[in-house]
């Protein structure tokens, strides 16, 4: 793979001198998150491979270019997974691209977000340097919040080269249990359940129906079924469910109300219901609420705002409003200090993030 670093810093070589910023690119799975990208392609899917993988550790190490399926599958031989589910959005999808969106999927409830399972990130920076942070093992803790920065931050600090990540071992049963209540009701529960020993592993409530995806032991599983009630789904059906809220192919995000932006607010677990115009759909317990909606976008935003959380421009729109929510002036001024150390000429994904970055 040094032929490989050697092109990337090359290209950053040329990029720094000729003044052009480079578009760091994986499989494009996804290209509109963010602001519009632009600059000259960097392809990355050319640096893959797992590096190293131990079961007994429950850590594996890859590339940034290796793809998510090659790393599940792999995973998956030995009764593991990637627990945050990872979102694809394509079936390219690569372990770089994962992180630099740093987004997660339904068990994100449970298991919590992608940045809490880095454990270690290799970074080539605006200076054509290869940067370590972390380690391979959990009880290394050298450089971690440095290597938690990466996660999110969409390609703007420099290109993640190579990622250590945590792994877990897949539940011995799972169950997905269906309620008919309303949106107060199952924000109530949501909350009331949550603060039990419940094996609860994901949610999701639309139009007056919330499903329950239990996750665990056999008897764990089984006990909580018997205790909350409720209608037990087929196992194919649960599948498909919960895929499709991972992919987003569900038809909530196919786009049931075309016209209307898709909107994703970030909110404490405890909020009340937010009143906006349109199609609504929760996750995380309440955390997670996407809102298709035509509301002007400083309404949603102010709204969202009043009730602890922040409003991101996921589909749709006009992304001149900023797709992510606006930062106060002193932690702006850390992005930039950010940017400035690792990318001083600015030639990574510039503008990706926030404009001005």
């Amino acid at each position: 793979m040094t032929d490989m670093l050697d092109s990337f810093r090359a290209a950053v070589e040329r990029a720094t001198r000729d003044q052009t910023p480079l578009q760091l690119v994986g499989s494009g799975s996804k290209h509109w998150y963010g602001e519009t990208p632009h600059g000259t392609p960097l392809d990355t899917r050319g640096h893959a491979g797992i590096v190293a993988y131990d079961p007994a550790e429950l850590v594996i190490t890859a590339r940034c270019g290796t793809s998510l399926a090659e790393i599940e599958a792999t995973l998956a031989e030995q009764g593991q997974m990637l627990a945050f589910e990872p979102p694809h959005f394509g079936p390219g999808a690569t372990l770089g691209g994962c992180v630099a969106a740093g987004l997660s999927g339904p068990r994100r409830q449970a298991a919590g977000a992608l940045r809490d399972f880095i454990l270690g990130v290799q970074l080539l920076d605006g200076q054509g340097r290869v940067l370590n942070f972390g380690g391979q093992v959990m009880k290394n803790v050298a450089g971690y919040d440095v290597a938690r920065l990466l996660p999110g931050s969409l390609g703007v600090l420099g290109l993640i080269l190579q990622v250590s990540l945590k792994v877990l071992p897949k539940p011995f049963a799972e169950a997905t249990l269906r309620f008919e209540l309303y949106e107060a009701e199952a924000l109530s529960r949501l909350n009331q359940w949550g603060g039990q020993p419940l094996p609860i592993s994901a949610s999701a409530w639309q139009d007056g129906v919330l499903h329950l995806r239990l996750s665990g032991a056999e008897a764990a599983v089984a006990g909580a079924c018997i205790k909350l009630g409720g209608e037990r789904l087929l196992d194919a059906d649960c599948s498909a469910l919960w895929q499709g809220l991972r992919e987003q192919t569900a038809p909530f995000f196919a786009g049931r109300v075309e016209s209307a932006p898709l909107w994703r607010l970030a909110l404490p677990s405890t909020a009340r219901s937010v009143a906006l115009p349109g199609a609504q759909l929760i996750e995380w317990g309440g955390g997670q609420r996407w809102w298709r909606s035509d509301a002007p976008a400083e309404q949603v935003r102010t709204l969202t705002e009043q009730l602890g959380g922040h409003a991101t421009l996921w589909r749709g729109g006009d992304r001149a409003v900023g797709v992510f929510a606006p930062l106060a002036a002193p932690l702006l001024q850390i992005q930039r200090r950010l940017k400035a150390t690792f990318d001083p000429a600015g030639v990574f994904n510039p503008g990706r993030l926030y404009p001005t970055l």
